[in-house]
């Protein structure tokens, strides 16, 4: 087998650019880059290119934006490549088997969790929410369930305590690219040695909906610590004061005991603002008010008096 492999890169956002990057820089060669079609994004709702599209304009690389990859044109247009592998990285389109099928060793995926824990849409911020204390990347084979392929190779990265998603997901990102380079090498060697998923320890993670970053005050400070730092940078955790939104970007938790009701501010200072919660204290120090800018806590209290609020109302 040649050492060089021709690839198709399957890819949407910010996540993937990097193991973009990365194979356009090794010795493989990138035939196409299929990313999903250009949409409103932002206050404008302009039309936007996704991350991919502009990283596979600046190397000149042909890019394909099919609606679906169900249509038998779109699979037949695969085919024309006739590339040996797909890269695929966070594309956001289903791959029925004819796709899988069609590159000659078929397609690969690069996952950001330890499969099979956090199968699913958004095993970042999953892993983060449930306390986990690490991390990673797997490169599996695809098959037609949902991340449930054969392993080629994983990468494990601890979980920090003040870790957000905004920062695990940057580093699996760079994580990611280093670990599919050193697959496709192996696969283009006849190296490669995929292994089944262990049966047991197997979790979903759900896409994440804006609905859920309201944050429930009668969980623990460090239960919402987590849900604080899952939903950096999207879609943020929130609060209700005096009806409005309240934004908390950023929060410590502590063990101090309260007798006051969940969600009730119980101190003010230059620290942050110290929330009641059913067990231990939450200290707010990043918040944002609706329609402001995110800011430091103590800033927020120069405008406004807090100290007896109760949040959640």
């Amino acid at each position: 087998m040649s050492s060089q492999l021709s690839l198709i890169f399957a890819g949407t956002p910010e996540f993937s650019v990097p193991p973009l990057e990365a194979l356009v820089a090794s010795r493989h060669r990138v035939l196409a880059v299929y990313t999903q079609p250009d949409r409103p994004a932002g206050r404008g709702q302009q039309v936007t290119m996704s991350a991919v599209k502009q990283c596979a304009l600046k190397h000149q690389l042909p890019v394909e934006q099919p609606p679906t990859l169900k249509d038998p044109a779109a699979v037949e247009r695969l085919a024309q490549y006739q590339a040996d592998l797909m890269i695929v990285v966070a594309y956001g389109l289903l791959l029925p088997k004819a796709v899988l099928d069609t590159p000659r060793l078929g397609c690969v995926n690069i996952h950001a969790s330890l499969l099979p824990r956090w199968r699913g849409a958004a095993p970042i911020q999953r892993a983060i929410q449930a306390g986990d204390h690490e991390s990673g990347v797997t490169i599996m084979q695809m098959d037609v369930g949902l991340d449930t392929g054969p392993m080629l190779l994983e990468r494990v990265t601890p979980i920090g305590a003040r870790e957000t998603a905004s920062s695990l997901h940057d580093r699996l990102s760079t994580l990611g690219a280093e670990a599919v380079i050193e697959a496709i090498d192996a696969i283009a060697a006849g190296k490669a040695t995929p292994r089944e998923q262990p049966k047991e320890g197997a979790t979903y993670a759900a896409k994440i909906r804006k609905e859920e970053a309201l944050i429930d005050w009668s969980k623990s400070a460090i239960e919402i610590d987590r849900h604080v730092r899952a939903f950096n940078p999207w879609p943020i955790a929130e609060t209700r004061w005096n009806g409005q939104q309240l934004r908390v970007w950023e929060a410590t938790p502590t063990d101090k005991k309260s007798s006051a009701a969940p969600g009730t501010v119980i101190a003010t200072s230059s620290d942050g603002i110290e929330v009641a919660t059913v067990a231990g204290t939450l200290q707010l120090t990043r918040v944002q008010a609706a329609g402001r800018k995110a800011m430091p806590a103590a800033d927020f209290l120069r405008a406004h008096r807090l100290e007896g609020a109760v949040f959640g109302s």
